[in-house]
């Protein structure tokens, strides 16, 4: 099962990614999250500013998690849209001196296959990275 979702998920998989830029001064090393391993749909890191992504290959029968960190300071509100659906919408504290980190858990069969995730930061500065997550 592991192997024939993971290329189902790689080969419907369409990411746009925006908000490329240098990392904040509050994250000099970048904002990054661990790889997610197999159960990842997307994993985006050391983005900056306003940004977000597209992406396909969500099972419905599995829970779908979107995690954030950010620094900087500030906040990014984050939102997930699954068919035209908001699915999820929260907002993340980006600390000057740390990462500050936020997630939304969404129940088997709310994300429909296809996906977006919209990152709006309080400062053109801020950075941020996400992933989102199907655990089996």
């Amino acid at each position: 099962m592991r192997c024939t979702r993971t290329l189902g998920a790689a080969a419907l998989a369409v990411c746009a990614v925006t908000g490329l830029g240098a990392a904040p001064a509050g994250a000099a090393d970048g904002v990054t999250l661990p790889y997610p391993g197999p159960d990842g749909l997307v994993w985006v890191n050391d983005r900056v500013g306003d940004g977000g992504l597209v992406s396909g290959g969500a099972w419905t029968s599995l829970p779908t998690v979107l995690t954030v960190a950010c620094a900087g300071g500030g906040t990014v509100r984050v939102t997930m849209e699954s068919q035209q659906t908001e699915v999820a919408a929260f907002t993340v504290d980006c600390p000057v001196d740390s990462i500050g980190t936020g997630s939304a858990t969404m129940a088997p069969g709310v994300v429909r296959g296809s996906f977006s995730v919209y990152v709006d930061a309080s400062d053109d500065s801020l950075g941020w990275a996400l992933n989102v997550v199907q655990p089996e």
